[in-house]
């Protein structure tokens, strides 16, 4: 397992860096305008607003096109299904599956990937099944689920074997960081945000994340995903041989 076990200071982390080639490749769509090609799929001014500052400042997303292509991707609380759109209009996935338990979300994802081969679904990470496919996604859910359903979740998730594992976790040991992104999560929550899930805040260890993954014969490399926030973000990813 390629994981450091124990955090570092925060003053010693650094952005993600994927290889420059990569880095390359996924600024390319950006410059082409993708945040306002995405947000144009989208019924109604506020979720128009919303995706386009995701996808234009969110650094989860320019770090996850960087390592593409996915194939089939299984995108677990993919809410409006921005990131999964920006996948398959960049050729980074070929197809996309969504499952979100906010059913007002899932609505606007796929009704703006409308010619896309996506499918979005209703469903309940708690309980799920995990259909076969070739990549998983766990943008930022994470934290929303209690500790017994995320090591249900992760055990099912390593147990269907996937190609690769994509998690972007909040690290609870990121200091100053982590302080600030507890204090955000809980004013998101009482402004109703995830559904009002306000109970549900547990971020894990980062190792206690990866261990699933390892035992079944992943490599694991994280990396800080936080670049231009003050968030404590990282992007992990588990990959088989």
């Amino acid at each position: 397992m390629d994981i450091a076990s124990e955090p570092l200071p925060a003053d010693r982390r650094e952005p993600l860096n994927p290889p420059a080639a990569a880095l390359g490749a996924a600024a390319a769509p950006f410059a082409a305008g993708l945040p306002d090609r995405i947000a144009a799929r989208y019924r109604g001014r506020f979720a128009r607003h919303f995706v386009r500052g995701k996808i234009a400042r969110d650094p989860a997303v320019p770090a996850v096109l960087a390592r593409g292509p996915y194939g089939h991707v299984l995108d677990l609380g993919c809410g409006r299904g921005q990131l999964s759109i920006a996948l398959l209009l960049t050729g980074a996935a070929e197809r996309v599956t969504g499952f979100d338990i906010d059913a007002a979300k899932v609505a606007l994802a796929q009704q703006a990937a409308g010619e896309l081969p996506a499918r979005f679904a209703v469903a309940d990470l708690a309980a799920a099944a995990i259909p076969p496919c070739d990549t998983v996604l766990l943008i930022d859910v994470l934290l929303q689920i209690p500790p017994a359903g995320q090591d249900a979740l992760l055990a099912r998730i390593a147990a269907a074997r996937p190609r690769r594992v994509l998690v972007r976790a909040f690290d609870p040991d990121a200091g100053w960081r982590a302080a600030f992104g507890f204090a955000m999560e809980r004013v998101r929550r009482l402004l109703g945000g995830d559904l009002g899930l306000r109970g549900a805040l547990a971020p894990r260890p980062l190792a206690e994340i990866a261990q699933p993954f390892a035992a079944a014969g992943y490599r694991v490399e994280t990396s800080p995903c936080w670049t231009g926030t003050p968030l404590p973000n990282v992007l992990m990813v588990a990959e088989r041989p």
